[in-house]
């Protein structure tokens, strides 16, 4: 992820968001599924604090704050929720 941010670091804003978008969703729906929302919402803070340094290391003197960065995050990145429902009701198959 560090080193994929690196090579995007100078790219539009609204292209780096979209990418991190389709990263973030990806990994959603592999991985929300029920008791593993802790380790979801933590990939999330995880690609923000990511994505903020590789954002602020753009320029000398960088105009990301957390606030702005908070905004960015929330228009671009899925919100970390459990995608799949119980297994029971994801498989009763009534005949």
């Amino acid at each position: 992820m560090k080193a994929e941010l690196r090579q995007r670091r100078h790219e539009p804003l609204p292209d780096q968001g979209r990418w991190l978008g389709s990263v973030v969703r990806g990994h959603l729906n592999y991985y929300a599924v029920l008791g593993n929302s802790d380790a979801i919402d933590e990939f999330r803070k995880q690609v923000v604090r990511h994505c903020c340094r590789s954002l602020r290391r753009r320029s000398q003197r960088h105009r990301i704050t957390w606030a702005r960065m908070r905004r960015i995050a929330d228009r671009w990145l899925p919100l970390a929720r459990i995608r799949h429902p119980y297994p029971q009701l994801r498989f009763a198959a009534r005949t």
